[in-house]
């Protein structure tokens, strides 16, 4: 009887790890479909990923010898979050360009981590190819699960700085604290081990991080910020995860990308 009530018990939860792993992908990257906005001052471009994927995003032209930030939105958000999170930089005359996923909006393709790297570098190469806008002349933005493509392309190139807001350490760390009861890096399939990476990044980090966060706590932004004794970390009292689209936190960004040599 007892081996019989062991084997139901394993089962049961053997059914739960499962369902969590088979349906992980949407809990993960709920894209929004078709109906995202142009917000005023941006235009829709278009680039090609390596693996042959012709993508839509938007782009917001600097003013004259001001910095682009390429930001990647969170999981959930569009192109109107987006520009939300970037209001003050682009009215400072700050460049945005609005990195858009392979299947949000009405972009084709399939969110994965590997594929958010591979949009990232296309819209980098974009810049480069058709605005004559390097990497050093780049700030990179990551915003909740942003900060993932955004870590790792300042892993990958000479960019002038690095933004996270409301970022995490990884994304198995995050699913570790929601769900304590399941073995969280066997079951995640993708990883953004962002804590991993901040050592290597050798340009200016800012770490963006609401003290009220129950999404993806502050001890998150704190740990990042240890492993990259550089990195300036600013923890902002009364805001959760929300933080990206208040003025606090655009103010912060713009006092520090002014101090950008």
């Amino acid at each position: 009887m007892l081996f019989g009530i062991g084997l139901g018990l394993a089962m049961g939860y053997g059914g739960v790890f499962g369902a969590l792993y088979i349906s992980q992908s949407s809990m993960i990257y709920p894209a929004p479909g078709i109906g995202a906005t142009v917000p005023s001052g941006y235009h829709t471009i278009k680039y090609t990923t390596a693996d042959g994927l012709d993508l839509a995003a938007l782009f917001r032209p600097p003013a004259m010898g001001k910095r682009v930030l390429v930001f990647f939105h969170g999981n959930g958000d569009s192109w109107d979050g987006a520009a939300a999170a970037n209001r003050l930089p682009a009215e400072a005359g700050y460049g945005v360009l609005l990195v858009e996923y392979r299947g949000y909006g009405s972009n084709p393709g399939k969110p994965s981590e590997a594929g958010l790297y591979a949009d990232g570098r296309a819209a980098l190469a974009w810049l480069k190819a058709e605005q004559g806008i390097g990497a050093d002349q780049v700030v990179l933005v990551g915003n909740s699960l942003g900060s993932g493509p955004a870590t790792q392309l300042a892993s990958e190139t000479g960019t002038a700085g690095l933004v996270i807001i409301s970022g995490f350490t990884s994304l198995p760390d995050v699913v570790g604290d929601k769900l304590p009861w399941v073995p969280a890096r066997l079951l995640t399939r993708d990883s953004y081990d962002n804590l991993a990476k901040l050592p290597s990044i050798r340009a200016p980090v800012l770490l963006l991080h609401g003290l009220d966060d129950t999404m993806i706590g502050p001890d998150h932004a704190r740990a990042l910020g240890k492993a990259n004794p550089q990195a300036r970390l600013a923890l902002i009292p009364g805001f959760g995860h929300e933080l990206a689209y208040y003025d606090p936190s655009q103010i912060a960004l713009l006092g520090w990308l002014n101090g950008l040599r």
